[in-house]
């Protein structure tokens, strides 16, 4: 087997709140191979995203890393300095975030950031970086390429800034890019193009990807493999077909049906999961997901069910759907 590109292990993130340490990342471990598209999913404060700045260290006060490693390409990142981490965001760790406007500087234009990134992390001359810069926009669907070196974020559309976004992540040429949320602040008319680029541009520069999104739909068109976060932990990996085809946790399941799709007669249905997410300094003992769970039994309520290994599967939960139940 090939050696992960990313190994993630037993990573915790705790917020600092009254004096007391709330965790929002509870021992939480993955890999990732060179090349692969592994897609992060769950609802909104599962964690998802908490993961993705824990690994490039975009963590501010009173959010802290308090547990776990992080190695990169046989390199420990947890254990660099802030200036060191510095060097591996861009060059070695590409990052999309969910809006462009929060990841692009307003008072330098495009072209400036473009050719500012890659001449920090490759070898360029001014003139090489300009010429390169103007490569990327093309190979990212941008008309007019040239106007857009010269233009200003805010004279540029949602979905141009998104574009330009995903250029920046990949000029210095990454090992790895962490893509959360990449279409969420974008009209529904422009997701689907955007998530196409992302597909075109992984499979033509073979850059791993660490895909975030709440959408399964997204998941099933983009990635290799999937992890599904619930109340900070990690509680079901697998083939992204073998989960789609048969999920293990009750959540997954869950999250499954609450996603829009046809019926027989054409009609959408959806089936909402009963309850809501545990907040920050409530998430219940035993199982966090037992609340809202029909199989629950008492030793859910007892104890977090271990990870365990279920053929390509890994699920933490006590009473899987294959042993009797149906997603």
């Amino acid at each position: 087997m090939t050696d992960p590109l990313l190994q993630v292990r037993d990573l915790s993130v705790v917020l600092a709140r009254d004096g007391a340490d709330l965790p929002v990342l509870d021992r939480v471990s993955f890999d990732i191979a060179p090349g692969e598209v592994l897609g992060i999913v769950g609802e909104s404060g599962a964690g998802k995203s908490m993961a993705g700045a824990a690994i490039i260290d975009l963590l501010a006060p009173p959010l802290r890393r308090c547990g776990g490693t992080i190695t990169l390409g046989g390199e420990r990142l947890d254990l660099l300095t802030r200036r060191q981490m510095r060097r591996v965001r861009g060059k070695r760790i590409g990052f999309v975030f969910q809006d462009p406007m929060t990841s692009l500087n307003p008072v330098l234009t495009i072209g400036r950031q473009l050719t500012d990134t890659m001449r920090r992390h490759l070898p360029l001359s001014r003139s090489e970086a300009h010429e390169r810069a103007i490569s990327w926009l093309t190979r990212t669907g941008l008309p007019n390429p040239a106007r857009v070196f010269a233009a200003a974020p805010h004279e540029l559309s949602g979905g141009q800034r998104q574009r330009v976004v995903i250029a920046l992540a990949l000029c210095a040429e990454p090992d790895l890019v962490i893509a959360d949320e990449p279409t969420t602040a974008l009209d529904v008319s422009v997701q689907a193009h955007m998530l196409q680029l992302l597909r075109d541009l992984h499979e033509e520069t073979g850059t791993a990807m660490m895909l975030i999104t709440h959408d399964l739909g997204v998941i099933a068109k983009m990635a290799d493999r999937v992890a599904v976060f619930y109340a900070g932990r990690l509680i079901e990996t697998a083939r992204t077909e073998s989960l789609i085809a048969a999920p293990l946790h009750p959540y997954t399941a869950g999250l499954m049906q609450a996603t829009p799709a046809p019926d027989a007669e054409g009609v959408m249905r959806v089936k909402a999961i009963p309850g809501s997410m545990p907040g920050l300094g409530a998430i219940p003992p035993g199982c966090a997901f037992h609340p809202r769970c029909d199989r629950s039994r008492d030793i859910c309520r007892e104890s977090p069910p271990p990870l365990a290994r279920a053929g390509g599967h890994e699920a933490a939960c006590y009473f899987p759907l294959q042993q009797g139940g149906n997603p």
